[in-house]
């Protein structure tokens, strides 16, 4: 049992240094800075699908899931929607009454009619009564885009046409305060049901799977997050070599004078 502690514990350690040592070494301008408990910009100006000015604090009114994408995206950004219109089919809750969405275009040269059109295919997956007013797409300028994704911790960079960004969903409550965010591109149901539920209580919950998010590395070609074996083989020979120094030192016999 002291033994099972002591590596569990050895693994923590690890896990936390090298994802620290690896956030330091990542290019400054592309991930997400948790702002856990802080409000995103509600009042910056956006166009919505019909082309008029309109504000986050327009449509949070319950709990939301905020995403940041860009429309013309060719890998990260589609597999994150239809995985949340995945999500939209199997929930038990229900959309526009317990939760709903919008979504963020970093990218100014998307244009509300490009919005509209996009919008209009991801609800065409849905297999479930929906309210098209419940998912909103919304664009903006270069400089107020990046206001909002600012307020939210979500970091990108412009490549050519392209952009490099992080995968990610952010949960807002009815208050539109960051309660909860969730990485990666595809997502479980049951977890993003638990963290609409949080969010409605205006619970504020931390990231535990960032520690291991360490093992996964983003690949801007692929467009999306792969397993390291490198970093898994070089964290797991650690902590064999910290529990092994830990049995060293605990069992060396003390000498007597």
């Amino acid at each position: 049992m002291m033994a099972v502690r002591l590596i569990s514990a050895a693994f923590l350690v690890v896990c936390l240094s090298l994802s620290g040592k690896a956030q330091m070494k990542a290019s400054p301008d592309v991930g997400i800075d948790e702002k856990l408990g802080a409000p995103v910009a509600l009042d910056t100006v956006l166009k919505n699908e019909q082309g008029n000015d309109v504000r986050l604090r327009d449509y949070v009114d319950k709990p939301t899931i905020l995403t940041f994408v860009y429309l013309r995206c060719p890998g990260v950004c589609p597999v994150l929607i239809n995985s949340l219109a995945k999500v939209i089919n199997e929930t038990k809750l229900e959309p526009g009454k317990d939760f709903r969405l919008v979504a963020v275009s970093f990218d100014p040269s998307d244009t509300p009619e490009l919005a509209r059109e996009k919008k209009a295919n991801y609800l065409n997956q849905l297999q479930r009564p929906f309210s098209p007013g419940d998912w909103h797409f919304l664009t903006g300028t270069a400089a107020n885009s990046r206001i909002v994704a600012d307020s939210a911790g979500f970091r990108y960079r412009q490549e050519g046409d392209m952009f490099v960004h992080p995968g990610a969903i952010m949960l807002l409550t009815p208050e539109g305060v960051l309660s909860r965010y969730i990485y990666g591109n595809t997502f479980v149901t049951a977890d993003v049901e638990m963290a609409i539920k949080e969010a409605a209580g205006g619970q504020v919950r931390p990231t535990v799977s960032r520690m291991l998010a360490f093992c996964y590395t983003y690949d801007p070609e692929g467009r999306g997050y792969v397993f390291s074996v490198t970093r898994f083989a070089g964290a797991v020979t650690l902590v064999v070599a910290g529990v092994f120094l830990i049995f060293v030192f605990r069992k060396k016999p003390r000498r007597h004078k």
